[in-house]
C-alpha cells in the first residue's frame, strides 16, 4: 500500500487513497500504521480522494487511536497539498467534503500557502455538543481534579474546548487534556485548547487533541481559538494564532465564519509493508 507523509507545522499525516487501501481502513490498522515505534508514525490519516455527489473531493480524516474525526485544519491543507502534487487541482477553489461538512480549499500559488474556509463556528450547546448546558457555552465553569477552569465550548465541524489563560504551557495540556477531552459534558468527547490572548491580533495555544493527545499545531483548534477570542472581544477579525509548531494566520468574519491559512510540507512518499498490515501488534500508545 502507497502513502504520501506531510506535515503542517509539525503536526503529521499519512494520505492513502482509496483506490491502493480498498474502500476502508479498520481501526486497528490505523492505529498500527500511525504508531511511532510500531508503524511510520503520524498524527492521522487522510483517506481519499473518493467521490462524491456533494464536492469536488471527499476525504474522510482518522484519529491515531482509530476513531474518525470531523475536521481538520492541517489535515485538509495537507490534503490539499497532495491533490495539488498529484495535479488533480489548480490555483483554482475547490471543494472538499468531510464528515463535517463541505469546505473549500485553495492553493496560492505565489506564497505557496493553501487556505481552507473551515464554515461557520457555533458557541451553541446543542450544536456542539455539550450536556447540561444550553444556548452559547461561553466562560461557564468545570472542576477537573481539585481546580475549577473557565472554558467556552465551539465547534467548527468537530467538537472544541478552550480554556482562556492568563499564562499557557505544555505541562498544562498534557496534565488537564485527557480529563477535560472525556468529561462527561462532552458526549462525543472534545479538543482542547489553553489561550492566552497576546493582543488584539495576536493569541497563543497549547493543544490537547482529541484522539491524538499533545499535538504541536492544529488547524481546527487555531480556528475554534481564534473565533472564541473573537466572541469574547479579545480580538478583532484578522487575528495570527501562535502553537509550538509555528503560526496560522485566521480570518473570523462578522458572522463568525472562519478562513485559516497556513503551509503545508511534503516528508516522504513510501511503501506500506504487508507484514505491517497483517499485524495485530499495534504495540502501546
Amino acid at each position: 500500500m502507497q502513502f504520501h507523509k506531510y506535515h503542517g507545522l509539525g503536526n503529521d499525516y499519512i494520505v492513502i487513497d482509496p483506490e491502493d487501501a480498498g474502500d476502508s481502513l479498520a481501526p486497528e490498522i490505523v492505529k498500527t500504521i500511525c504508531h511511532r515505534n510500531y508503524g511510520i508514525g503520524a498524527d492521522g490519516i487522510l483517506f481519499g480522494p473518493f467521490a462524491t455527489q456533494r464536492a469536488d473531493f471527499g476525504v474522510r480524516i482518522f484519529n491515531p487511536d482509530g476513531s474518525e474525526a470531523e475536521k481538520s485544519g492541517n489535515g485538509l491543507r495537507i490534503f490539499t497539498r497532495y491533490l495539488w502534487d498529484m495535479g488533480m487541482v489548480d490555483d483554482n477553489p475547490f471543494t472538499i467534503e468531510t464528515v463535517g461538512g463541505v469546505v473549500q480549499a485553495k492553493v496560492h500559488t505565489e506564497t505557496g500557502l493553501i487556505s481552507v474556509d473551515m464554515g461557520t463556528a457555533s458557541f451553541n450547546a446543542a450544536d456542539i455538543p455539550v450536556n447540561g448546558v444550553q444556548g452559547e457555552v461561553l466562560r461557564q465553569t468545570m472542576k477537573i481534579g481539585d481546580q475549577e477552569l473557565t472554558y467556552c465550548a465551539v465547534t467548527v465541524g468537530n467538537p472544541h474546548c478552550v480554556i482562556v489563560c492568563d499564562e499557557i504551557s505544555k505541562e498544562m495540556a498534557v496534565s488537564l487534556g485527557s480529563a477535560i477531552e472525556n468529561d462527561p459534558k462532552f458526549p462525543n468527547r472534545t479538543n482542547v485548547q489553553f489561550m492566552k490572548a497576546i493582543d488584539r491580533s495576536n493569541i497563543a495555544i497549547e493543544i490537547w487533541e482529541r484522539g491524538a493527545g499533545y499535538t504541536l499545531a492544529s488547524g481546527s483548534s487555531a480556528s475554534a481559538s481564534a473565533a472564541v477570542a473573537r466572541r469574547l472581544g479579545l480580538c478583532g477579525s484578522s487575528i495570527t494564532v501562535h502553537m509550538p509548531g509555528g503560526t496560522l494566520d485566521i480570518i473570523v468574519k462578522h458572522d463568525y465564519s472562519v478562513r485559516l491559512t497556513g503551509p503545508a510540507s511534503k516528508i516522504a512518499i513510501g511503501v506500506i509493508a504487508s507484514e505491517l498490515l497483517n499485524s495485530t501488534d499495534s504495540g502501546p500508545r
